[in-house]
């Protein structure tokens, strides 16, 4: 089943770009930027919603060896940390992905907007809130819709393209 391949990918050495005993770092198979990495705990972790106060220390892991593998592997760009309000995939896992948004893979509105709106949970606010109350602030189901489903909008700038053929021509400008 395609929403348990992270799982097998991460045990797969050919794909994997940093591991060691708390977690595998991969490129993402469908990446939604010039770069996009995969950063997934070794322990069986089923999403961020499942996260306890205890569990702190491996997100902060995950955070760091995240931001190590942008800064080893970025050639210069700014990167965004973060996990998705929902994930379609099984195990948590960090999406530490560049902010151009370019990419062949990034084809529809569900894809735009679960990185360029709240539904992308920003890695160190999900540790502040962890930290200060113990534990994560998501946003309710309506919410989580309503980002999903809000019109396109560059992340740059206060362009509204008409379809996601015309955002990803307006994008190419900022790169």
């Amino acid at each position: 089943m395609w929403k348990f391949k992270l799982i097998g990918d991460m045990k797969d050495p050919a794909k994997q770009l940093f591991v060691d005993d708390q977690i595998a770092i991969l490129r993402d198979a469908y990446p939604k930027a010039e770069r996009h990495f995969l950063v997934l705990p070794q322990e069986n972790i089923s999403s961020l919603a499942s996260i306890k106060i205890d569990d702190i220390k491996i997100l902060k892991h995950m955070d760091l060896k995240g931001r190590e593998i942008a800064e080893k592997y970025g050639e210069g760009r700014t990167f965004r940390f973060g996990y998705h309000a929902e994930p379609s995939m099984e195990r948590l896992h960090l999406h530490v992905i560049s902010d151009d948004m370019n990419s062949p893979s990034l084809k529809n509105k569900k894809h735009w907007n679960s990185f360029t709106t709240p539904f992308f949970m920003d890695s160190k606010k999900v540790i502040e809130d962890l930290e200060e109350r113990g534990k994560i602030q998501f946003p309710s189901k309506q919410e989580i819709e309503s980002f999903i489903n809000t019109p396109l909008k560059c992340h740059k700038c206060d362009h509204v393209p008409k379809n996601m053929p015309a955002l990803k021509k307006h994008i190419l400008e900022h790169l």
